[in-house]
Formats: C-alpha cells, structure tokens, sequence
C-alpha cells in the first residue's frame, strides 16, 4: 500500500507523465454500503464526491456504485458486509463496532477530547494513521478517516436537565463511549438508525437524542417536539469511517489505489468544511425561524459527574483492551502537546477579539 505521504505525488506524477493509459486500463466496478439514508447531507455528499473523483481521475474505468441504509437494510451491518466481502467498501462510524473491539471508539471521537483541527494532525501527522491500521487490519479491513463533523451538540431534550435528578430514568439516543457515560449518571441508552430517530423522539420511544449540529438537526426537525437544546461535550471531532475490504484493495491497479485513497481524503475535510458551513447558517437562522429553541449548558454538577465518570470507564477500557489503552494514550499525549497552540492560536484569539453580547 502506498504510504500517505507519497500519495499525492505519486497520483500527480502518473497523471502529468502519462505512464499509464486510462482507455487500456482495467475496469473496476465496486460497492460501497453506508450506513445513512440517501438525503443525509453531507455525510452522503462526502461518499458521493469521492465516488465522483475516482471515476473521474480513471476516465470512468473505476466506478463506485453507493447503496444507502434504505437499500441494504442494515444500517448498522456495513463492518459485517465490508467484512465479508458483500460491498467492497463501508462508510459508516467505527465507535457503532465498539463492541465488537472497544479499541474502535477513539477512532471516531472521545468525551472531552481533541477538536476536529487536532484530530486531524494526529491522524496524519501524529501516529493515528498507524493505529487505525493497528486495529482494522486484524479484521482483513482498511480504514481511513471519513469525514468530521466538527463539535456536536449534546442533545434535544424535552426538558430541562437542572442537576443530575433530572437524567435518572431518562431515555436517551446517545452512541458511543458518551452513552457508556450517561448509563453511569441514570439514564437509559439505547442507539437507533439515524432514519428512525424523529418517530422514536415523537412516540415516546425515548425522551431526548443526539444527533449532530445545527447544520443537520433542523431538518430532522427535532426542535417541534423537544426545545432544549444543549451545548456538546461527548463529540468534539466526530471523524466518520470509510471501511475498505482489504483483499479487495489489494486486487486493485496502483494507481487505482492512489485515486482511491485520494479521493477518500480529500471528500473527508470537504465533508467537515462543508458541515461546518451548514452549522454557522442553521445557527444564526435559528433565532428567526424556530424561537421555540432554547440553547442550554449543563449544570457545572452535571459535566463534574460526566468527567468523573468518563474518566472510570476510560480506565476499565484501558485494563480490558491494551490496543485501546495504546491509541488513547497516544492521543492524550499528543493533546497535551497540541493543545497549548490550540489556547494561543484559537482560544486566546477569541477571547481577546469577541464583543460582549447585547
């Protein structure tokens, strides 16, 4: 496999030399399995424009046919078909398998973690490359990062949560390692398909959810059945997943390889310019069109109970899965150095240069 550095030299250099002839080159028709519905933008925009970049790039030899959730029928299925071969590639969520290797959950985010700019460096540029290999290539799987959406809110509530009373026996749509966290505090998790989430919320399924940001939870239109909406602190830099069976990979032309992994990349940070785009419009229109919305923070007791409890299960984590205990480890240790620059570069510039509010 060719290694990240050297990719795009070596994908420019065959297309300005012509080593290769696009007309006498193999073609390939793959499938690919995600786990959202066809209109979720832009974790469908993301999939679509890599699918586009590759068929271009080999002059429609390589052509990627997309299935989403509605036409597969397993949302939450794509590790097993990628796995087995079903679909040559996935892309999907790696903290949803966490089950099947908790080693999977800091691949996507961690409570109180990295936001989506130190993220990414430590993908590239810090080891998490290495380490998302580590943990996927066991399986017969590549992975690579698959889009980021920035920080997520913390919820739709239908009402307000004052102290930590308020969560127990409260039913709650929460993925991942933040689930674990509030199953400590009381309440009851359960995850649900992201096309199922509005019925579950309007029913009674379930008294709140996450989802994502402003950008994406308008149109879901949570908002006309629970008002409270709480600011985030479960996932800072939700980095999504392309899965890729690994056989299947290696049966491709380099080059075919080169375009591929591109392609993946360069979808993955337009995914998270484009959901952070969307999220500043949906916010400033939010006051305007849905003033029903109420913005909230947790209770300091609240987030005091999350850190305490994230920080438990975080060490049982460790004990159980030395492989996780190794990635959190390194991101933790890259956080500490990354994060002074985080505080002068953005913080200190904000909150030197930000107005009072009226």
């Amino acid at each position: 496999m060719i290694p990240m550095k050297r990719l795009l030299p070596f994908l420019l250099a065959l297309l300005a030399v012509g080593t290769f002839s696009l007309d006498a080159q193999e073609r390939v028709r793959w499938k690919l399995a995600m786990t959202w519905g066809p209109t979720l933008s832009p974790f469908v925009d993301a999939v679509e424009e890599m699918a586009s970049m590759v068929e271009e790039m080999s002059g429609g030899n390589f052509v990627i046919r997309i299935d989403a959730s509605n036409k597969h029928k397993s949302p939450f299925g794509v590790y097993d078909m990628v796995k087995a071969g079903q679909y040559e590639m996935g892309h999907s969520a790696s903290y949803y398998y966490k089950g099947k290797n908790i080693a999977f959950q800091p691949l996507t985010t961690m409570p109180f973690g990295m936001t989506a700019p130190e993220q990414y460096a430590w993908f590239y540029y810090g080891g998490g490359m290495e380490l998302m290999e580590e943990a996927f290539r066991p399986e017969g799987l590549l992975a690579y990062p698959g889009g980021n959406t920035g920080n997520q809110m913390g919820g739709w509530f239908r009402t307000e949560i004052n102290g930590l009373e308020d969560l127990e026996g409260l039913k709650m749509r929460i993925p991942g390692f933040a689930g674990d966290v509030f199953s400590e505090l009381g309440v009851t998790v359960t995850n649900i398909p992201p096309g199922e989430l509005y019925t579950s919320l309007e029913r009674g399924t379930i008294d709140a959810l996450e989802w994502v940001g402003p950008g994406m939870d308008i149109k879901m239109g949570f908002h006309k059945i629970a008002p409270y909406y709480y600011t985030g602190w479960h996932e800072p830099a939700t980095e999504l997943l392309y899965l890729v069976n690994e056989d299947e990979f290696n049966d491709l032309p380099e080059n075919y390889q080169a375009m591929l992994v591109a392609a993946m990349k360069l979808s993955s940070y337009n995914m998270y310019a484009e959901n952070y785009h969307m999220s500043a419009v949906a916010w400033r229109e939010m006051a305007e069109e849905f003033p029903n919305i109420e913005v909230r923070t947790f209770p300091e007791e609240v987030i005091a109970a999350m850190k305490e409890a994230n920080e438990e299960l975080i060490a049982e984590a460790k004990q159980e899965s030395p492989l996780f205990a190794k990635i959190l480890e390194s991101q933790e240790e890259y956080m500490e150095g990354v994060r002074a620059w985080t505080k002068i570069s953005d913080y200190d510039y904000l909150t030197d240069n930000l107005e009072p509010e009226d």
